[in-house]
């Protein structure tokens, strides 16, 4: 529920006009007493005149004045007691410059400049903006999966296929459920290679044979290349991806099955 202020005579909607300016004069003072010219404020300076609505959805949008004080390197001020000038930096050029039908604000020559980067991403419409910010943020990830763990692998569904082949073949020496079991994992790994190959227009089976039979014949790297439509060496190629996304993607997938065989029962809900 939003908070309501019922006034009942004039002369209190003439208090309450000259309480607020003065509340908003002394904002101003204590601003211009630290020396600051330049003021980035990321929700309203009259909060008790803001809806608690409007602040819930103010609240979900804060990662904008997050990433400008962390470029920045200064502190957020949550308070105008501590409105201090150690908590303040200083800039060369503050500007709003144009991007289109918007405009940004632009901060250079930064005395005490953070770690962070700011990066716009500009389209000719919606989609093709949001295309562009998923483009960026997936190779971003890539960087930062080759930073944890240094390490590339052949792409192309190699990875997949090469540990789908040798857990077949040490299946071949274990009994009963455990080989089931290994042979059942098996085949569930080559679902990558399978989508892969009905995404390229591939006719899956048959390339996934293929894949397999070269595998078996020890061309480990092997993928499939949706380009030429065939089965090559993916370092050839150029096609590599991290380590860490092909060990991320099967330990999380091994965890998500372990959890549902420890279910004993399922109890559905009535309605």
């Amino acid at each position: 529920m939003d908070n309501q202020v019922v006034l009942s005579d004039y002369n209190a909607m003439d208090r309450v006009l000259r309480e607020e300016r003065a509340y908003i004069l002394n904002v101003a003072k204590q601003v211009k007493k630290a020396g600051c010219n330049v003021l980035l404020v990321q929700k309203s300076i009259l909060r008790d005149t803001v809806s608690e609505l409007a602040l819930h959805f103010f609240r979900q949008n804060e990662d904008h004045g997050r990433q400008g004080y962390r470029t920045l390197n200064c502190r957020p001020i949550n308070s105008l007691d501590h409105f201090l000038p150690e908590y303040m930096t200083s800039a060369d050029l503050v500007e709003s410059v144009p991007t289109g039908i918007s405009k940004v604000v632009k901060i250079t020559g930064i005395q005490n400049v953070g770690k962070t980067v700011s990066v716009i991403v500009r389209g000719s419409n919606k989609l093709v903006r949001e295309e562009a910010a998923r483009s960026l943020h997936d190779a971003l990830c890539v960087i930062r999966c080759l930073a944890k763990k240094r390490f590339i692998i052949a792409g192309g569904g190699a990875p997949e296929t090469e540990l789908a082949y040798q857990l077949t073949q040490n299946a071949q020496g274990l009994p009963g459920v455990e080989a089931y079991c290994l042979r059942a994992f098996a085949e569930s790994l080559e679902v990558i290679p399978m989508t892969l190959a009905e995404n390229a227009g591939l006719n899956p089976i048959a390339t996934v044979t293929d894949l397999r039979n070269k595998h078996a014949c020890g061309f480990k790297s092997s993928g499939i290349n949706v380009r030429k439509g065939a089965i090559t060496n993916m370092l050839d190629e150029g096609v590599a991806q991290p380590l860490l996304v092909t060990t991320s993607a099967i330990t999380l997938a091994s965890e998500t099955v372990r959890s549902i065989l420890k279910i004993d029962d399922i109890v559905n809900a009535l309605y």
